[in-house]
């Protein structure tokens, strides 16, 4: 009868100390699992406030690009034409030998006018969402042309698809940002851009012949934080690569997610 007791003594603490293991264990499972879901909310609401944070600094960007565009396009724009029309007057007054200088001197106003108003284009998002992605490129390298800035080639391959528009005016800052760096720093003799339509991306391949950089260097200037940031923004991977006396090259492929 003592060895019964015991027996049911033994079951009945084996079954409190099991049911006691149990508790500890789901609420282990428990409090991990709430934490895990603490730690994605939290992930995931910090990922939100960079991703808000960085769009709106994209669009304060994209407003004073836009306010420049304006003050070049109708205030320089203006005072240029203002300059051609006292030369017209100049002309009219001046003798024989000072005409042919007003007249080279006319024809560099206007060409500075028309320079002028195909950069306030490129600044104004508004034109590049009225233009597309393709034609505003086109406009960049035909412009880095004329100003002798370096010789381009601009090649698409595949078959066309339409990118969002607030998506097509960030690849197109990408770009310019590469151009931009290209003209002031890279000493190119030849730009060459490429868009490779596939069947669900594009791929943008940009390079010049200049005489590069190491990558591996810290350097003050924030384009290239910019030309990633902007590329993580709408989810497309971005490389740039460069070596010294061997140019810089930036690839860019965006998912076609209107499929």
């Amino acid at each position: 009868m003592l060895e019964k007791e015991q027996i049911l003594l033994l079951v009945y603490f084996i079954s409190i100390i099991v049911f006691v293991i149990t508790f500890v264990v789901i609420f282990f499972i428990a409090f991990q699992k709430r934490k895990n879901n603490m730690l994605i909310q939290k992930f995931k609401a910090e990922q939100a406030f960079e991703k808000e944070l960085a769009s709106t600094k994209i669009e304060i960007q994209e407003q004073t690009l836009k306010n420049i565009s304006w003050e070049l396009h109708d205030n320089i724009g203006q005072l240029l034409s203002v300059v051609n029309m006292q030369l017209n007057m100049m002309k009219i007054q001046a003798s024989d030998d000072f005409k042919s200088s007003i007249d080279e001197t006319k024809e560099v106003v206007n060409t500075t006018v028309e320079e002028v108003r195909t950069l306030s284009k490129t600044l104004n998002s508004e034109v590049i969402q009225k233009n597309g992605l393709l034609r505003t490129v086109e406009i960049e390298l035909e412009r880095i042309e004329r100003l002798k800035y370096a010789q381009t080639v601009f090649e698409i391959k595949g078959d066309y698809f339409k990118i969002p528009d607030t998506e097509e005016i960030i690849i197109f800052r990408i770009l310019q940002e590469f151009l931009s760096n290209s003209i002031k720093y890279s000493r190119a003799n030849t730009i060459k851009a490429f868009f490779n339509y596939h069947n669900n991306s594009l791929t943008i391949n940009l390079e010049d012949d200049g005489v590069g950089f190491d990558t591996t260097q810290k350097t003050e200037s924030s384009g290239l934080q910019n030309m990633a940031s902007r590329a993580q923004m709408i989810g497309a991977h971005f490389s740039l690569t460069s070596k010294i006396n061997e140019g810089t090259k930036l690839r860019l492929t965006h998912l076609n997610n209107t499929q």
